[in-house]
């Protein structure tokens, strides 16, 4: 962690600081926290002010956190004994270290200050909505329909919020956790009708690869394998 990031961080905090849950680094980078009611006014003044010129949005997504902490696999214990799976609802809950199901991330880049920030919108809402940046960065045009489009997520304000990705007749969100891996419905030619139908799914959700953690501890120290080849 360099002394300019610590100081760009402070900056931000001292600017934001009634308008954002929490601020941190990770991963050599500033993310911010937000709520939905400060977004708009925060992007603007990061996208305007002087000190800030944040006029490239790089990347917008959505994240579901419905099953965030929860594991329903024993894989480090289960491969210790020899066996593929241990399947067991429950296996490992801890804390959900957010009250919010859903959150928009927004990564954004000053090419005039050379830095980059990430922003961390949570929504409490159901159904989940928040407003538009497309009238701040036009490149949210997309970004936004294709969050729409996989979770459901709501961009108040956007000019044209329609489905990018999926068929104009797809019902569902794919990427939200409760969407069935396998889906609704699928597709099919039917010859009698000379066109594309649907109807209900005919496959059944599986595993085929099972999650098991192998320890390979040949190659760790590497000082006994070169006396060896000597």
């Amino acid at each position: 962690m360099t002394a300019a990031l610590k100081t760009f961080h402070e900056q931000l905090r001292q600017r934001f600081g009634g308008k954002l849950l929490s601020s941190k680094i990770a991963t050599g980078q500033v993310t911010l926290e937000l709520v939905p009611a400060s977004l708009i006014e925060v992007c603007r003044a990061l996208h305007d002010e002087e000190q800030f010129l944040f006029t490239q949005l790089s990347d917008l997504c959505g994240i579901d956190y419905l099953a965030y902490g929860q594991v329903d696999w024993e894989t480090r214990e289960t491969s210790s004994t020899g066996f593929s799976r241990g399947v067991s609802t429950g296996v490992y809950l801890e804390n959900k270290e957010f009250s919010a199901r859903f959150a928009v991330v927004y990564h954004l880049l000053s090419i005039e200050h050379n830095r980059r920030v990430r922003l961390r919108c949570f929504i409490d809402d159901e159904p989940a909505r928040v407003s538009s940046v497309s009238s701040i960065w036009s490149s949210a045009n997309w970004y936004e329909r294709e969050t729409f489009d996989l979770f459901g997520i709501m961009f108040d304000g956007h000019p044209d919020l329609r489905r990018i990705l999926t068929d104009y007749g797809f019902i569902g969100h794919p990427f939200r956790k409760d969407f069935p891996l396998e889906g609704n419905v699928e597709v099919r030619y039917d010859p009698d009708k000379g066109r594309v139908v649907y109807q209900p799914v005919t496959i059944k959700n599986r595993v085929l690869v099972p999650r098991v953690i192998r320890q390979d501890n040949r190659c760790e120290n590497r000082e006994d394998l070169n006396t060896d080849n000597d």
